[in-house]
């Protein structure tokens, strides 16, 4: 396959899992802020610090507030991370592999960008938040969906899949850093029906809510949360399952095109890293610490990915 249809499949699931995480991390912000008295502006500088948009938000705005960073996220053509900016990157890479892709995941795709262009043309209101973002989850499901019914297993596959949960891996560890380390209530709330509140709240952004209920029939504790959410390899948001997906894609690629490159051995290293490590481990670590380092090789594994496949040849 050229690199240029590898990169353009990659990028275009990485946008369209992004979209939706940019969905997610608004609905946890805003799920927290309802919990609390107040959520002031140091609150939403985390969100938008996690979100790693911060900079650019600081550049149109006086200081975070509410208003304004849901829009940024979810509207702001000059926040490459929205979700308006990532559906039209996810159409103009879909435009460029159009040939790649079977006609159902196409219309799924365009039908999602005009949808959502025509719903996010204007600032949405706080009442109507809610119905916009399961919209926006709704809309990216039904690309993945009819991706996953209609595709054959090849190398256009597995390239659109390791986009999927390299992205997806680097959006739950971020969601997880929101409530963590940003939006940690005072240490005298910690374990009180205030922040178990906000733990619910967290699960209910990755759509775990449930799952969490059937693995853990006990009460929220950040231990168990961060280990649903990390190490179990049951959970399709974890960041063991995510990587668990990517080495199995990167390793149908080195059974088809006959080579490994450095990418192999750093996604296989960070799935054996997190199929040993115990939640204790990581918490004794740090969790923030342990988050930030995770980002940092998961951003490398991305581009260890680009450089083995030559996405810009």
């Amino acid at each position: 396959m050229l690199g240029r249809t590898a990169n353009g499949l990659y990028w275009m699931f990485r946008y369209i899992e992004r979209a939706e995480n940019s969905a997610r991390l608004v609905d946890a912000g805003l799920r927290m802020s309802l919990t609390r008295s107040h959520l002031n502006e140091d609150n939403w500088e985390g969100v938008l610090q996690s979100s790693g948009v911060f900079d650019t938000y600081e550049s149109l705005y006086e200081s975070p507030n509410n208003t304004d960073a849901v829009d940024f996220l979810l509207r702001e053509k000059s926040n490459p991370s929205s979700v308006l900016s990532c559906i039209e990157s996810a159409r103009s890479n879909a435009r460029m592999v159009r040939t790649a892709l079977t006609r159902e995941t196409w219309e799924a795709t365009n039908e999602c960008y005009l949808d959502l262009k025509a719903m996010l043309a204007r600032r949405v209101k706080a009442a109507e938040l809610p119905e916009v973002i399961d919209a926006i989850k709704r809309k990216t499901g039904l690309i993945r969906g009819a991706f996953h019914g209609t595709m054959l297993r090849n190398d256009i596959f597995n390239f659109s899949r390791i986009g999927t949960f390299i992205e997806r891996a680097d959006n739950t560890a971020r969601i997880l850093d929101v409530k963590y380390y940003v939006l940690l209530p005072a240490v005298s709330q910690v374990g009180t029906s205030i922040d178990n509140v906000q733990w619910e709240s967290i699960l209910r952004s990755v759509s775990a809510h449930r799952s969490y209920g059937w693995v853990y029939e006990a009460e929220y504790k950040a231990a168990n949360i961060a280990d649903f959410l990390i190490l179990n390899g049951r959970m399709p948001r974890s960041l063991a399952y995510s990587y668990d997906k990517i080495v199995s894609n990167l390793g149908y690629l080195a059974r088809e095109y006959g080579e490994r490159h450095a990418a192999h051995d750093t996604a296989e290293g960070t799935l054996n890293s997190l199929r040993t490590h115990s939640i204790k481990a990581v918490m004794d670590q740090g969790l923030h610490e342990y988050i930030e380092t995770f980002i940092s090789q998961n951003n490398i594994l991305g581009q260890e990915i680009s450089d083995g496949y030559r996405f810009y040849s």
